[in-house]
């Protein structure tokens, strides 16, 4: 009975379905929970588009989950090379 697996219905209201492009994140964290400002950046300015506040368990979780899916990526279409970004002082008001 404990290894029953429950279905979880998620709804994805309306006006955020279409999601937001990023190409940029700046990671904080406190104790308690890690703060990630997803950016768009276009010299000579940028803008946060998204700010997604987490718990620490849920931060490696989702590491993790990324690990997995990219690791599926990468052998459906090659390796990801990062290009190589020169540091940017990325400071801004929120």
């Amino acid at each position: 009975m404990g290894n029953e697996k429950k279905e979880l219905k998620v709804r994805i209201p309306e006006s955020i379905q279409s999601g937001v492009y990023s190409n940029n994140a700046v990671v904080a964290h406190t104790r308690e929970e890690f703060i990630v400002d997803f950016l768009m950046t276009a010299p000579p300015s940028g803008s946060v588009v998204s700010r997604v506040i987490l718990s620490p368990g849920h931060v490696k979780r989702l590491v993790n989950t990324l690990q997995a899916n990219l690791k599926k990526y990468e052998q459906s279409y090659g390796p990801v090379t990062p290009m190589e970004i020169p540091p940017v002082n990325m400071g801004y008001s929120g």
